[in-house]
């Protein structure tokens, strides 16, 4: 019955068009859930690369939160151990270039979260570890607790019980990490015990 239900949910998610006005390469909602996943990633939304596979982190940033991690892609993409829910489902477009600049990808669109987020967790009974990547879920998911991205990354892991906050794993964040390395020295090696632990059966 579990099973019947998240797969009927997950049909209704990859079926939506909701925001479908609003993107520029049209709907292509992205998601990965089964019971028994340990692991919740909450990302951001998916860029173009992931829009055109239709593979959650399937791109550079991908390749990063898998070394953070300390996951194999057979794991990553086991939606039996992982489960990943963005922000936005769907590739939201670009923000505007200002002068000769490019703009980077549009925040993910807010109808998506109210929408499904409530429903999808609550058929995701077996996840161990929540994480939040980036500072749009990290917005939602742990409000409050740390006015910044750097604080809450900086506390993460301090209560197991509450989600691991992460950067996002752009190449943005590589001038990140070099003004924080504490993140690389502290914080990593703790998210991949946090994740060893999870997947423990």
């Amino acid at each position: 019955m579990e099973r019947e239900a998240l797969d009927a949910l997950l049909q209704r998610i990859r079926a939506c068009s909701v925001c479908a006005p609003h993107l520029p390469l049209g709907p292509r909602p992205i998601v990965q859930a089964a019971p028994g996943a340990a692991i919740l990633i909450i990302g951001q939304a998916p860029g173009t690369a992931v829009h055109a596979s239709g593979i959650p982190w399937d791109d550079p940033s991908g390749d990063r939160l898998r070394e953070w991690t300390g996951l194999d892609r057979a794991t990553f993409y086991d939606p039996g151990k992982i489960a990943q829910m963005p922000m936005g489902f769907c590739y939201p477009g670009k923000v505007p270039a200002k002068g000769s600049g490019s703009g980077g990808d549009a925040p993910p669109r807010r109808e998506c979260a109210p929408l499904w987020h409530e429903p999808l967790r609550a058929q995701l009974v077996a996840v161990r570890l929540t994480l939040l990547v980036g500072q749009y879920a990290q917005a939602t998911y742990a409000p409050g607790r740390k006015t910044t991205l750097t604080e809450r990354v900086r506390a993460a892991g301090a209560n197991p019980a509450e989600p691991f906050a992460l950067p996002h794993p752009s190449w943005r964040s590589t001038m990140w990490m070099r003004r924080n390395p504490w993140f690389e020295a502290d914080v990593l090696p703790l998210l991949r015990v946090r994740v060893r632990e999870a997947l423990r059966d």
